[in-house]
């Protein structure tokens, strides 16, 4: 069977998944800063002590007490308690040797907290179960140090080797070697992976265990509790050590220092296998690479579906899990019914012993599998499932089924169980219900490259998106969205697919792959204020082009036609020229002048030509120039007149008459038709008035 392991680094938490023919069978996610992980040892003091559940609350700095229960003193509490006594007695001025120390004998199973601890002591304590919903740590007084091939414990003199070694003569052989190289007072237990090992790989890794062990307790000597005393110096090392085997035909790591911390580690334990190591180097997500993060959306979820249909559905409590077992619309069933829920129940037991290691789920496992009517059948998918489970590292325990078709399991919990939650929040709404429109989810990006880009100033960076996106924006060789981008902002930046990813939702990462926040910047409305801002300074230092400077002298022109304007009814009035009296006028020529005036009353007015808007731009420059110089010129020729004073009464002019309209034309008539004909005259004719004629 091929088998790979994967290992994502990422700045917050590093991922480890087990690959089993390409199919993922495990997966491991830890904080890189967790604290109060499986095997911290730290200094705590007892804060309070419950004798009704056999057990006291310790304080070890986490934000709820700690548990101990009498059990999880260990049998060699005496020991450890004299020990203690002089680590953190008075005297602290050298650290005492526990090969010296005399053993005492067990304490007793039957006995009780309050005879065994006091308030306020002081005790070197190891963590044995995480923090769980709204539960404290659980601990214990029975230290242990885990290496690859065995794990020491302190304050014991006993050897035990695994069970899963099967040889009784390999068995013989540890025995007898650790026997020969153990320090005194110290207990061992051979694992599964010391099988056929040589006395140098086994006294060498002793001897690490032996020297953390001392570390430890010349630390506590100089600490106050509460304390963190020891913890694993690599916990990427320390999780692989627990999945490793040298039946791995690679490992890949995409982070160069873990790499070396791994290859170091492997060459170590395993020089053969020195070369499974490897380097990941592309800038794609090692899981998108590797098909893990479409198996981690598919296999995570209530529901998980698998071959021809059928599913189960996986529900989780705060006192167990449970989960039922479904046919689905099959489309290969048999006809008999009793068949059909024969292989839908051993199909199902599969997917559930995977989802179990890949969930890591503990505790109480109920699964309600498809009624079957016979025994045999019932009892075939009993051993299905212990075989299928043997593989499981966790201890386990596997009843058949009950009457009602359930098979009750209990699994080893140490830690909470793994939930990936696959439903995506959408990034555009961020859950509200309203989003943006998608087609201009190209312009938020691109805005987003612009302000790194020119702003920002940030080169060689790489902006994640969605598979679909990128395809999107990649969409042709010589007119992609993609390569305009590249052209205007320059190469300084990659566009990638990432799987992991919701629909509208990007992530950028600098060159030393840390992620750069720009989310905090609602749709950039700070980076386009910042770009008007610049757009506003660098117009004001720019110097006034010919358009402005036309625009400047037009309105100086208009303001002096203004004055003209005004200056102009205020000269008449100061100096009027002297008029000759004018003839009295005759009957005829009154009635005539009154139907003159009516009939321009009567006659339409030219509309006004309403004034420009000061906003309003002049539709072309030359004539709105050449309309400027004329008014300007009659402005002038307006003052030049009213400044010189009138020799002789203005004369009256006879203009060239246009041709009437009727309307203008008709008022005229009438008043002919009323008026009778005067006689034409000369200059010579004496100043009688004439004779009317008929």
């Amino acid at each position: 069977m091929k088998s790979e392991l994967i290992v994502d680094v990422q700045p917050s938490e590093v991922s480890i998944a087990l690959l089993e023919e390409g199919r993922l069978v495990s997966l491991q996610k830890e904080a890189r800063n967790i604290a109060y992980a499986v095997g911290d040892i730290y200094l705590a003091k007892v804060k309070k002590l419950m004798p009704g559940l056999n057990a006291a609350f310790v304080n070890v700095g986490y934000e709820k007490d700690a548990f101990l229960h009498y059990l999880d003193l260990g049998p060699h509490y005496a020991s450890y308690k004299a020990y203690l006594s002089q680590l953190l007695g008075d005297d602290r001025r050298r650290v005492p040797a526990i090969e010296k120390m005399k053993l005492l004998p067990d304490i007793d199973k039957e006995g009780t907290v309050a005879d065994t601890l006091t308030q306020g002591q002081e005790l070197l304590v190891q963590i044995v179960k995480e923090p769980i919903s709204s539960k404290g740590p659980r601990l214990t007084t029975e230290i242990t140090f885990t290496g690859r091939f065995m794990v020491l414990i302190p304050f014991s003199d006993k050897i035990s080797v695994s069970q899963k070694i099967k040889s009784t003569a390999e068995k013989l052989r540890l025995r007898q070697l650790i026997e020969s190289i153990k320090p005194r007072n110290f207990g061992v237990i051979v694992r599964t992976s010391a099988e056929g090992k040589g006395a140098a790989e086994l006294i060498n890794e002793l001897q690490t265990l032996v020297g953390c062990w001392n570390s430890t307790v010349a630390k506590a000597q100089k600490a106050k509790a509460p304390a963190l005393i020891f913890e694993e110096e690599s916990r990427i090392v320390g999780m692989l050590r627990d999945v490793f085997s040298p039946s791995f035909e690679s490992i890949h790591v995409n982070d160069a220092d873990t790499y070396a911390q791994i290859s170091k580690y492997v060459s170590i334990i395993a020089p053969e296998c020195r070369d499974i190591v490897k380097m990941y180097r592309s800038d794609e997500p090692i899981f998108d690479h590797f098909s893990i993060t479409r198996q981690i959306k598919s296999s995570f979820g209530k529901t998980v579906s698998f071959r021809s249909g059928a599913y189960i559905i996986i529900e989780s409590t705060e006192a167990l899990h449970v989960v039922d077992v479904n046919s689905g619309n099959r489309s290969k069933a048999s006809n008999d019914q009793e068949s059909n829920a024969l292989e839908v129940n051993l199909r199902a037991a599969e997917e559930i012993a995977r989802q179990l290691r890949l969930r890591d789920m503990g505790g109480i496992i109920v699964v309600d599998f498809i009624d079957m009517a016979k025994g045999e059948h019932r009892q075939q998918l009993y051993e299905h499932m212990r075989q299928i489970m043997a593989n499981d590292r966790a201890r386990h325990n596997i009843l058949p089924l009950s009457k009602f078709g359930l098979m009750q399991i209990t699994r080893q919990r140490v830690r909470p169980a793994l939930t990936i939650v696959t439903a995506e929040k959408c990034p555009s709404c961020l859950g509200k219900g309203e989003v943006q429109p998608s087609l201009l989810f190209t312009d938020t990006l691109y805005e987003k490259l612009e302000y790194l880009v020119n702003t920002l100033q940030v080169r060689d960076f790489i902006m994640y998106v969605h598979p679909f996106v990128d395809a999107y924006l990649k969409r042709g060789i010589f007119t992609s969205l993609y390569g305009k981008w590249r052209r205007k902002l320059g190469r300084c930046f990659k566009v990638l697919p990432d799987q992991s990813l919701a629909y509208l939702e990007y992530r950028v990462l600098d060159s030393d792959r840390n992620e750069i926040d720009l989310h905090n910047e609602k749709d950039l409305n700070a980076s386009q204020a910042d770009k008007v801002k610049h757009k506003v300074d660098t117009r004001s230092e720019a110097t006034p082009d010919a358009e402005d400077t036309a625009e400047g002298e037009r309105a100086s022109k208009r303001k002096r036609k203004a004055k003209a304007k005004d200056a102009a009814p205020a000269a008449p009035a100061a100096q009027q020229p002297s008029q000759p009296k004018a003839k009295p006028d005759t009957p005829a020529k009154t009635e005539a002048r009154k139907a003159k005036d009516d009939t321009a009353e009567s006659a339409p007015k030219p509309e006004k030509r309403k004034p420009r808007p000061a906003t309003e731009k002049p539709r072309a420059a030359e004539p709105a120039a050449a309309a400027d110089e004329q008014a300007d010129t009659a402005a002038d020729n307006a003052v030049a007149g009213a400044d010189t004073p009138a020799e002789k009464p203005r004369q009256r002019r006879r203009r060239p008459q246009k041709p009437k309209t009727e309307t203008q034309a008709a008022p005229e008539a009438a008043a002919d038709r009323m008026l009778p004909a005067l006689p034409p005259h000369t200059a010579a004719d004496t100043p009688t008035p004439p004779t009317l004629q008929e």
